[in-house]
């Protein structure tokens, strides 16, 4: 840790924490909250795909808490615990964003089909980054040129820059397709429908925050390859 890690990078982690402490308590809050049909959360997921034309992605449930998500290579939408049998308006509100991943991945939508693809080139890159970033300033004493192994490693990093980026549209757009979903098929109504808006939106803010990190991450790298860079040139 340095000065540039405090200055750039600790503030955006620190928010990340808050973000997930926000979305932890607020889905708390609305998880006490039922809705007036009395549907679970594995039921609406179920209903909203059947209304959305989609009979090949499956409801699964998987243990944990908030660990839902859709799956595109199994085409499977796994619920948490604490969503799919649950009647409250936060677990219906999750289960509705999920699918609206799968309702995304049946109409080929582009930011998600790009993040997709680009997820293999991530890990790798993920993996090598920093070892390369630490090799190329180890190498610039042998001759200035090496510096580039170490810019290669940045733009490793930058891959996961990139995804954390596509991220953001894949959300947003997922979370407004479900509460959309829920509005006009009156599967929530009016405060039942909000709070499962905050907790959509609450949930966003970690992708948000999650997306700072990795910025102010990138930009610290960039800053400590071409000092190192400009030290040896001297």
């Amino acid at each position: 840790m340095d000065i540039t890690y405090i200055i750039m990078v600790l503030p955006a982690v620190l928010f990340a924490m808050w973000a997930q402490s926000y979305v932890k308590s607020t889905f708390k809050k609305y998880s006490k909250v039922g809705n007036v049909n009395g549907l679970t959360g594995a039921e609406a997921a179920r209903k909203i795909l059947q209304m959305s034309g989609i009979y090949d992605v499956s409801i699964e449930n998987i243990a944990g808490n908030l660990t839902d998500h859709y799956d595109p290579r199994d085409k499977k939408v796994r619920l948490s615990d604490s969503t799919y049998n649950s009647t409250s308006v936060a677990a219906i509100g999750v289960a509705a964003h999920e699918v609206g991943h799968a309702i995304q991945h049946a109409e080929g939508y582009a930011p998600l089909t790009i993040r997709n693809a680009i997820i293999p080139a991530t890990n790798i890159g993920s993996k090598l980054s920093i070892p390369l970033i630490l090799l190329g300033l180890f190498l610039t004493g042998l001759g200035e040129q090496y510096i580039l192994v170490a810019y290669i490693g940045v733009l490793c990093f930058a891959l996961s820059t990139l995804f954390q980026l596509l991220t953001l549209p894949v959300e947003f757009n997922a979370s407004h397709r479900a509460l959309n979903i829920l509005e006009t098929s009156n599967m929530l109504y009016d405060n039942e429908l909000k709070g499962a808006g905050k907790t959509l939106r609450a949930a966003a803010l970690t992708y948000v925050a999650a997306l700072a990190v990795s910025l102010m991450q990138l930009f610290r790298l960039l800053l400590i390859v071409g000092g190192g860079g400009s030290r040896r040139r001297r």
